[in-house]
């Protein structure tokens, strides 16, 4: 994909406030998490070339982990200053030299990466890239069964050690799959008539819901390589991707999320400090201490949260678009 489509940012804003909303704990959690990450990965497979040079690895490393090392940096330093004085973290001394580490290994749980979690998975994006080219350069028509290969290794590795790898190296091989499918299912997607997108568009919701109906005590956690059954995982993920795509691509109307899908980077990047910035404003200003949300104020909390990140992604990509991975998107 070139240009960007409205329908396509729609569908990146959702999965991005999805995130945001996740990370507040709703009820409807398991569910966000059984396909939000592999709606990510397959939408960015849309922007893998068909001929794909070593420039667009180039370009990738520009537009993804330059901006990951600004924002893990500063995030850092922001945890060093205030943050790890705070909340859960002023409860367990967490070391500031470990955390230092992890801006650089980008796993480790709260240990190494209490200034930023989320941020995981901008170095597990650019591996699946990169992996994906290596997979096209080399494998030429068997690229795709390589694909498989290298993701049933991701799915066995934490069965055989629970160490976490350099940037998510085995989640990376699993978060490939995601780009593949990404990658096939774009033009297909174009090329398929309304009339049918709605047709398959409800079939794929029946199943998705099923399927978590099915495995619904089960939360996945790409970022600590938790897939419950794995079999299952892959079909939740494409077929609850596949049908929210088919939604955005058939009824692009939601001009807030195409808004959002715009600035995702910055708010994959403060969220959590959006949410802080919340929190200090209901104790100083409210007199709230009591944080415990009740689900209306989760969502609504979710969207302040974006609200307030939005002008500072408007600046950014005016000045900096590079902190939003790349060149301007307004």
């Amino acid at each position: 994909m070139e240009k960007r489509e409205n329908w396509v940012d729609q569908a990146r804003g959702f999965a991005m406030f999805l995130v945001v909303y996740g990370h507040n704990f709703p009820v409807t959690e398991k569910y966000i998490y059984s396909f939000h990450m592999p709606l990510f990965l397959i939408i960015s497979g849309f922007f893998f070339p068909e001929k794909p040079a070593y420039t667009f690895l180039q370009k990738k490393f520009r537009t993804i982990i330059v901006p990951y090392f600004f924002w893990a940096i500063f995030l850092f330093v922001f945890w060093v200053i205030l943050g790890k004085n705070f909340g859960d973290s002023a409860t367990k001394n967490l070391s500031i030299t470990k955390n230092f580490i992890g801006i650089f290994f980008s796993q480790g749980g709260q240990e190494y990466m209490d200034w930023g979690i989320p941020m995981w998975f901008l170095p597990n994006l650019f591996l699946a890239f990169l992996f994906l080219f290596f997979c096209n350069l080399y494998f030429k028509k068997k690229w795709f069964f390589t694909v498989l290969v290298l993701t049933f290794l991701g799915i066995l590795y934490p069965k055989l050690s629970d160490i976490p790898l350099f940037w998510s190296i085995n989640i990376a091989l699993v978060s490939l799959f995601f780009v593949a499918i990404g990658k096939q299912i774009y033009i297909t997607i174009n090329k398929t008539s309304k009339k049918k997108r709605i047709f398959w568009m409800i079939i794929f919701f029946i199943i998705n819901v099923l399927l978590f109906q099915y495995k619904a005590n089960v939360k996945v956690d790409m970022y600590r390589s938790i897939y419950g059954n794995e079999i299952l995982f892959f079909a939740n993920g494409f077929f609850g991707s596949l049908a929210f795509l088919l939604l955005f691509k058939n009824f692009p109307y939601f001009r807030f999320l195409e808004i959002i899908g715009k600035f995702t980077l910055v708010i994959l990047a403060l969220q959590i400090l959006a949410m802080s910035l919340i929190k200090l404003f209901l104790w100083k200003v409210l007199h709230i201490s009591n944080f415990q949300f009740s689900e209306f104020q989760k969502l609504y909390f979710s969207i302040i949260q974006i609200i307030i990140l939005l002008p500072i992604g408007f600046i950014i990509n005016q000045y900096i678009p590079l902190l939003n991975g790349g060149s301007k998107k307004i």
